[in-house]
């Protein structure tokens, strides 16, 4: 596979909300407006916008996970089984289970492996996230939150997908804990060949994992381009506001 070769195409997405009200009046809500994009092999595209723009909304189509939604538009993916790492860790895991059991799960459902394969595995992604094998006992409310997103990244890569899909990964995060596991999603796209689309409300966090990036503004896809092209050379009004509420 060339270093050019797509992990995933959207092409003219739009995804729209309908409701009734008590009175029987239908409502509807465009929360995305044909939105074009697509994934390089072995990059980390990043997706910058503020609360409510889409970027959650954009997440779930490009996992299935929108069944009350109208969605139009093409999403074709070039790999197996992506997976999605969410924001909040103690959230999605299951707090009555150990980690050793959270982990186990996916390859249990997958059905390919016996139960010393799975135990191998387990305890081989726990040391690639930076966690201690006298983890796999313990539960999600032993761990620091730190400890939790390492968890939930080793729970997303267990069945060894190509694509990742990170939604504000570290904004529960210090910004110390921030540091250590944008440099575990680094460090883990070249240890296992991934390719990442990494949303994000902070600019800062988008310039320092980031190869290309997409600008979000009510629904649509506003700017992108290379992360030094956009920051340095902003072509769009909204763009050039956010960029002037940080410091690089």
């Amino acid at each position: 596979m060339s270093e050019q070769q797509h992990v995933l195409e959207v092409e003219h997405l739009s995804v729209e909300y309908q409701d009734t009200t008590l009175f029987g009046k239908k409502t509807s809500f465009r929360a995305l407006e044909d939105v074009s994009f697509h994934v390089n092999h072995g990059e980390i595209l990043g997706l910058v916008g503020e609360s409510g723009c889409g970027k959650s909304t954009l997440s779930k189509a490009i996992l299935g996970m929108l069944d009350s939604a109208v969605v139009t538009g093409e999403i074709r993916h070039f790999t197996k089984r992506p997976q999605m790492v969410f924001q909040d860790p103690f959230g999605s895991l299951n707090p009555a289970k150990t980690i050793g059991w959270i982990l186990e799960e996916p390859l249990r459902v997958f059905g390919k492996y016996d139960a010393a394969e799975r135990k191998r595995r387990v305890l081989d992604m726990m040391e690639r996230v930076g966690l201690d094998k006298d983890y796999v006992n313990r539960k999600p409310s032993e761990l620091s939150g730190g400890q939790r997103q390492r968890v939930s990244i080793a729970t997303a890569l267990i069945q060894r997908p190509r694509f990742i899909l990170a939604d504000e990964p570290v904004s529960a995060l210090d910004v110390t804990i921030q540091a250590q596991i944008l440099d575990l999603l680094w460090d883990l796209r070249k240890q296992l060949d991934l390719s990442y689309l990494f949303i994000s409300h902070d600019l800062n966090v988008i310039y320092s994992i980031c190869d290309r990036v997409m600008v979000m503004e009510q629904g649509r896809i506003i700017e992108q381009g290379t992360v030094d092209e956009v920051y340095d050379h902003p072509q769009h009004e909204y763009t050039r506001k956010l960029l002037n509420a940080i410091t690089l």
